[in-house]
């Protein structure tokens, strides 16, 4: 498993169609489904720093995504 920031992690929401929606302690990040649901990511606001693979796992989680998905979508960023 590749080692990510916080950074990238914003990035591939964004790309996914996520929106900020709060910024205080953490920012929350939403998507509404097209059958109502709801998906919330919360994330810190460490920026560069690397995130933790237990953190990552479960960012991914929140997001509804598997980590190839995230690999795929960073590598197109290049």
């Amino acid at each position: 498993m590749a080692i990510y920031t916080y950074n990238d992690v914003r990035y591939v929401l964004n790309k996914l169609g996520f929106i900020k929606v709060r910024t205080r302690k953490h920012e929350t990040w939403e998507m509404i489904l097209e059958d109502g649901t709801i998906l919330q990511v919360r994330l810190s606001h460490k920026g560069k720093r690397d995130i933790p693979k237990g953190t990552f796992k479960e960012i991914l989680r929140q997001a509804g995504i598997n980590e190839e998905l995230f690999e795929k979508i960073i590598k197109d960023k290049v």
